[in-house]
């Protein structure tokens, strides 16, 4: 399984959109709310509540 390159969500497979940059990196998105909050707006997912690098940061896991 890919996991979300923002929020962090694994995706199934056959799902999402694949981004791939000029300097051959590869980014995963689970939705275009996901893919606009780091293309186009150049927000942090450590700083957006909703991701699970927010909520790792925090200490608000869950296994």
């Amino acid at each position: 399984m890919v996991k979300c390159s923002f929020c962090g969500h694994n995706m199934e497979k056959g799902t999402g959109k694949m981004y791939v940059k000029n300097d051959s990196n590869i980014l995963f998105y689970c939705s275009s709310k996901c893919e606009k909050n780091h293309l186009d707006l150049g927000r942090n997912p450590r700083k957006v509540k909703w991701t699970q690098e927010s909520r790792k940061a925090k200490g608000k896991t869950t296994v």
